[in-house]
């Protein structure tokens, strides 16, 4: 799915903006000493990004040392939701690392409390339960687990199943790679727990089926039977396309969970705080999860994640049970409650939907021009651009990858493509993004599709 891009420099037309800056060759000449040596001292896996060597970054843009600067797309993964660098974060860190208060295991702290308060003051009903963790694939972990725990106290050994969705991502762990659906992630597992069961997901391109009867067939057809379902998770939104399930389905899956006493998680990792015009992903769909997953744009910075949940679930287990070396540590507390702050302060997730209407207007203005998408996606400050063969549904991801490539050596940071076959281009930029930069980003998109295409044309 990801290439390794070559280092050796050529030449890119010189691009210079008010938010964008590339004057040299790319990859920037000075930066190849410092690539090559990540190149023999890392794994191949960290490979597969645009060679662009962060020095500093600001707001929605990425520095480099050499005086070249982006409007970054990428958030870092969807991290930076209340933008890079922020003073009032960078000052939180830096007053409890003064403290000389850096880590605590699960011994109280003030700013752990605090962190907490703000969280449960945010989150609906019955949300208020929040056990704090360090990555996205940990919070799901927690969740098999309390969804496992939760079956068998209500209807023994048997209900253990946890239905989740086709092509969807959870993470890089055991678990977290069994509850998701790309079995190319689990070609090095030997042995498949059978507990694990994806269903289609109905985004309407990929999966035709948008009923919710599609998904009650599906567990018939994989012989499920939904009193031993323990559980059902899946993205807010497909991390891999953007796409989102249809309102009623949604809401037919809560009631149906309800009825079957399964519980439903959604993993907001990369929808939560602000990313999709709301602040937590799952309120497009009118319904709360009985547990949400959070991760990634949480502090805009460090590493940290919650899952949040029903009080009679979260509390499953005894004290010194279920806990986590680094849960609640206070210099990453510090860092997301001040990046929440900013979020609610700002009204970042308003103008995520603000700018978001902007930006889904000119994509699908985009799609309607290039048979060669097949398919935009998203909400808010989140999108995915679904790269096909023209007038099939077949990724084609070396057009993505054309495009990308094009987009970075104009001035605008994007992660490699994702999603089915590397087809989809995925837009991610802070929320703190401005509307001149975003109207500017989007223009180099629409340049490097038509180059791109053009291209493909030709060679054709």
């Amino acid at each position: 799915m990801f290439k390794d891009y070559d280092l050796s420099p050529r030449r890119v037309p010189r691009v210079e903006t008010q938010f964008r800056r590339i004057v040299t060759d790319f990859p920037v000449p000075e930066s190849v000493p410092v690539l090559e040596k990540l190149r023999a001292l890392e794994p191949v896996a960290m490979r597969g990004q645009p060679p662009v060597v962060w020095d500093r970054a600001e707001g929605f843009q990425v520095y480099d040392r050499w005086g070249n600067q982006w409007i970054d797309w990428s958030s870092g993964v969807l991290i930076a939701n209340a933008g890079h660098g922020r003073r009032e974060i960078a000052e939180a860190i830096a007053a409890q690392a003064s403290a000389r208060l850096l880590t605590t295991y699960c011994f109280p702290s003030e700013v752990r409390e605090r962190l907490l308060e703000k969280l449960a003051a945010v989150l609906p009903e019955p949300l208020k339960k929040i056990f704090l963790l360090t990555t996205g694939s940990e919070t799901v972990e927690c969740a098999i687990k309390l969804c496992r725990s939760h079956g068998v106290k209500t209807g023994g050994r048997e209900k253990h199943v946890i239905v989740s969705y086709d092509n969807a991502f959870h993470g890089r762990t055991l678990g977290s790679q069994q509850a998701g659906g790309i079995p190319a992630l689990k070609e090095w597992i030997v042995n498949l727990d059978p507990g694990f069961v994806q269903v289609p997901f109905p985004d309407g391109f990929r999966s035709t089926e948008n009923s919710f009867e599609g998904f009650e067939r599906a567990l018939s057809e994989r012989k499920v039977e939904p009193r031993n379902v323990a559980g059902v998770i899946l993205e807010t939104y497909q991390g891999g396309s953007a796409a989102f399930a249809p309102v009623h389905y949604m809401q037919a899956l809560r009631q149906w969970c309800a009825s079957h006493k399964a519980l439903l998680v959604c993993d907001e990792v990369q929808a939560g705080f602000g990313r999709t015009g709301t602040l937590w992903g799952f309120e497009h769909y009118g319904i709360v999860p009985d547990l949400a997953l959070f991760g990634k744009g949480m502090s805009s910075s460090l590493p940290i994640a919650a899952v949040a949940g029903r009080a009679d679930v979260m509390d499953l287990y005894a004290p010194g049970t279920m806990t986590s070396t680094h849960t609640g540590n206070p210099v990453c507390c510090a860092a997301a409650l001040a990046s929440l702050e900013l979020i609610l302060r700002e009204k970042l997730a308003e103008n995520s939907a603000r700018l978001g209407a902007v930006l889904h207007d000119r994509l699908h203005a985009l799609d309607c021009r290039h048979p060669q998408i097949g398919r935009t996606d998203g909400k808010g400050l989140v999108a995915g651009v679904a790269c096909v063969l023209p007038g099939r549904k077949e990724p084609d991801g070396a057009l993505a990858w054309d495009v990308v490539e094009r987009c970075v050596q104009k001035g605008v940071l994007m992660f490699s493509p994702v999603g089915p076959g590397g087809g989809t281009v995925k837009i991610s930029p802070p929320l703190v993004i401005a509307e001149a930069a975003l109207l500017e980003s989007i223009g180099v998109l629409e340049e490097a599709f038509a180059e791109a295409t053009e291209k493909k044309a030709a060679v054709a």
